[in-house]
């Protein structure tokens, strides 16, 4: 893969397929979106013509069947990824999906099932992952769980507001007149689930199982959930290695700004972590260190002007070219799935 560009598909060019990723992509030197998949026939035509891209199929059988392509793009909703899948990895290429990996965690198991025959893998968008003052965050951690240099790993706090996740991400979404068909196939619920606890695990895991994901990560490991408060503001956890942590979901919120932080504790020190809305342009985090040994020293880093969804499309690209693994493929996605039912069975109980 070495010398040539990454040829990637797209299946589904609807707001996230354009704003969050397509728009990326066609900027990345070492890819070239060669086709895309779109059921809607004039949305096709209108979001190929802007972004250069000579090939549209409304059946993804025939893309298969005529186009050569190292890699899919498949942004599509999170509760019919099942049903997506069984035709998408008939193709056995590496596939970008939206997070979570699936609706359910009974409905996960059957997607890992599907993977494994397919012989790939699938990345998994936890978008956070690839922000560059998260992954520099990531480093911190270890190097100072190793070195020792301000004590011991004792804290993580996740706050998440609910504000503007768009930040003007859609503003050059192309839209037309035309609706879905009415026979698209969602997975279906699980069997031990009534109706308003599937809502409520749906509702969970499309917001804050992005915290979930992020707590495993910087942390460095599982963890279990201890405690759910009744007001469901309070996500109380501890890692395997007995580290605490709390996930404050929608403390407050925000009309036009986006304020989600994490502060990591250590004995003699901190990091904080400011992550910028999801869909915003060309930024990344932004990070403050402070070392209380051998003397008081606050650190701010500084980023390149590169977005998140920016980066975790190269990701994407260059986990395909073996370059490096995807910062979070199926397996690790599923852990998500296993902790939201946790959390959602505390608070029910």
């Amino acid at each position: 893969m070495e010398n040539k560009k990454v040829k990637i598909v797209f299946v589904g060019v609807g707001s996230m397929g354009q704003c969050a990723h397509l728009k990326n992509y066609v900027i990345i030197p070492d890819c070239e979106v060669i086709a895309i998949c779109e059921i809607r026939k004039k949305l096709a035509e209108k979001v190929a013509e802007r972004y250069g891209i000579k090939k549209i199929y409304n059946n993804f059988d025939k893309l298969i069947e005529k186009e050569d392509f190292d890699g899919i793009v498949a942004s599509q909703p999170f509760t019919r990824h099942y049903v997506i899948l069984k035709d998408i990895l008939k193709a056995k290429k590496p596939v970008f999906i939206e997070k979570p990996l699936a609706s359910s965690v009974e409905i996960g198991e059957k997607i890992l099932e599907i993977i494994e025959k397919a012989k790939t893998w699938i990345m998994v968008g936890y978008h956070k992952r690839s922000d560059l003052a998260t992954t520099y965050v990531k480093e911190k951690i270890e190097e100072f769980k190793k070195s020792g240099e301000i004590g011991k790993l004792k804290y993580i706090r996740i706050t998440m507001p609910p504000g503007d996740w768009i930040a003007g991400g859609f503003n050059e979404l192309i839209k037309t007149d035309e609706t879905l068909p009415d026979n698209i196939k969602f997975d279906p619920r699980p069997k031990n689930m009534n109706e308003n606890e599937f809502k409520e695990y749906i509702d969970f895991v499309n917001y804050y199982i992005h915290q979930i994901n992020l707590m495993r990560f910087l942390l460095g490991e599982n963890f279990k959930v201890k405690f759910a408060d009744k007001t469901k503001v309070l996500m109380v956890v501890e890692s395997y290695s007995g580290i605490p942590g709390i996930i404050e979901m929608a403390p407050y919120k925000t009309s036009i700004s986006w304020e989600e932080k994490v502060f990591i504790s250590f004995e003699y020190g901190y990091i904080e972590l400011s992550l910028p809305a999801p869909l915003v342009s060309n930024k990344a985090g932004k990070v403050k260190i402070y070392k209380d040994k051998p003397s008081p020293l606050t650190f701010i880093p500084q980023f390149p002007h590169i977005s998140a969804m920016y980066q975790q499309a190269l990701n994407f690209i260059n986990a395909i070219n073996g370059k490096i693994k995807p910062p979070s493929d199926a397996k690790d996605a599923f852990v998500d799935l296993l902790i939201a039912k946790e959390y959602l069975n505390l608070l029910k109980n």
